[in-house]
C-alpha cells in the first residue's frame, strides 16, 4: 500500500455504477491496484472482474505507472468493478486531458444509471401483475 505521508501528492475521483461508489486515489510511481486495503485481484475474484476493474488502464497507458487505492462501499461485487472503472477513468482525466477522447469512446465516462425498478403496490413485481382469471 502506498505511504501517505504529507508530501505524496494523488489525484482523487469518485466513480459511481448502481448503488456502489468508489473514492479512488491514484499516485505517481506505480505499486498496483489496492481495494478496501487488499489487492484487486485479491477482492476481485474472477478474471472478468479484474479485467473490469483494469480496463481504464489498458486503454490509455501500462498499468505500472500508478500507485492506485480505492475504497468502494454499497452494490454487487460487479457493480463494484464498474463504478471502480468509473473513478479510475475520471482520475486519468484530471492527470491528463488528452486521454479523454481515448476513454470516452469505450464509454468509461458515462456513469450507467440502470437500477432495479421498485416494486408497486397490487403487483407482484415491478410490472408482473397478479394471474388474472376470467371466470
Amino acid at each position: 500500500m502506498p505511504s501517505k505521508s504529507k508530501g505524496t501528492r494523488y489525484i482523487e475521483a469518485v466513480g459511481r455504477r448502481k448503488t456502489s461508489v468508489a473514492r479512488v486515489r491514484i499516485f505517481p510511481k506505480g505499486e498496483g491496484i489496492v481495494v478496501n486495503g487488499r489487492d484487486y485481484k485479491e477482492y476481485f475474484p474472477t478474471e472478468e472482474m479484474q479485467k473490469i476493474a483494469e480496463d481504464a488502464f489498458r486503454k490509455t497507458r501500462p498499468e505500472t505507472r500508478f500507485s492506485v487505492t480505492a475504497l468502494i462501499k454499497g452494490g454487487g461485487i460487479h457493480s463494484q468493478s464498474e463504478a471502480l472503472r468509473h473513478g479510475l477513468s475520471r482520475a486519468l482525466i484530471q492527470f491528463d486531458q488528452e486521454l479523454r477522447k481515448k476513454l470516452k469512446k469505450p464509454g468509461f465516462l458515462k456513469r450507467d444509471p440502470r437500477v432495479k425498478e421498485r416494486r408497486k403496490f397490487g403487483l407482484k413485481k415491478a410490472r408482473r401483475a397478479p394471474q388474472w382469471a376470467k371466470r
